[in-house]
């Protein structure tokens, strides 16, 4: 495939050219009415040429806005693109392709796809991305809109794929757990994709993220119960520490001495009393330790 930069085109000031062309309209004009005055005939040999001079000038205009730009193509060959906003007069017998060079959004449609671990996911995401390279887009792809469209939803799924939708340890990357890295890594595998349009990715991130319904309440359940262990295990590390912190201080400040059975009720009532869901009931023991 030949390889085609953007570079930039000839062209002169508007209104200058626009004095030129009703400098040759003024002209015209006299000519005709001097040859109908006159009744000269051969001045139509310069009438006639003049006016098809004046017609290719007229058509050589062209109007760029801010952000924009126009492709000139001259017979098959790319000449080059006109980027700066004005009023700009170019070669009459160019093509000239609009290729807007405004900042754009593509929010894809919800995809269903397994994640790493084979989950039936629904997944999609907005890309915010213009074209840098007009050349590129025009030339190197059939339509660059409808590519960014489908290379787009192309990297979400490879995206969906690589990564789990959750895990237990925090510091593995997962597609709800670690959003920053997942939309850095989506943005560096479409402006991958892109880069042969002329295509810059300005920022990618994920803007739905769920199991399929098929198995939501399975996977919500589990999450559940994920949740508990975890919270059961931070609760019983802290009462293993309250428990030694109570028995250490006892046991420094000689308020009590205990012997091992003394100390494995104790520790049997304060894990009670820490870990337990509902509210303990205290009751007075009258007797010993041993009753």
């Amino acid at each position: 495939m030949e390889k085609i930069a953007e570079k930039k085109a000839n062209k002169l000031n508007g209104f200058l050219m626009l004095l030129v062309l009703l400098g040759l309209i003024a002209l015209e004009i006299y000519l005709l009415v001097s040859g109908i005055r006159t009744n000269n005939a051969p001045i139509l040999w310069i009438f006639i040429p003049m006016l098809i001079v004046i017609i290719l000038i007229a058509s050589g205009f062209i109007v760029v806005q801010p952000n924009d730009s126009r492709v000139l193509i001259l017979f098959g060959k790319y000449t080059g693109t006109v980027r700066e906003s004005g009023f700009w007069w170019v070669n009459p017998f160019t093509v000239r392709k609009k290729v807007s060079l405004r900042i754009r959004n593509f929010n894809s449609q919800k995809i269903k796809v397994n994640d790493l671990h084979g989950n039936p996911i629904e997944i999609g995401a907005v890309v915010v991305w213009r074209v840098i390279d007009t050349a590129k887009a025009v030339f190197d792809v059939e339509n660059y809109e409808q590519f960014v469209d489908v290379q787009s939803e192309t990297a979400i799924r490879q995206l969906a794929s690589e990564y789990p939708y959750d895990v237990d340890q925090e510091d593995m990357p997962s597609l709800r757990g670690t959003p920053q890295e997942i939309a850095e890594s989506l943005k560096n595998m479409l402006q991958l994709r892109l880069e042969v349009a002329g295509v810059e990715i300005i920022e990618a991130r994920i803007s739905h993220l769920a199991y399929a319904p098929e198995i939501a309440q399975a996977m919500l359940r589990r999450q559940q119960a994920q949740a508990i262990i975890a919270a059961r295990t931070k609760i019983v590390e802290g009462a293993v520490g309250m428990v030694e912190m109570a028995l250490k201080a006892l046991s420094d400040q000689n308020i009590v001495k205990l012997d091992e059975d003394k100390k494995a009720t104790m520790v049997n009532n304060l894990m009670v009393a820490l870990v337990s869901e509902t509210e303990v009931q205290p009751i007075v023991n009258t007797g010993t330790l041993y009753q």
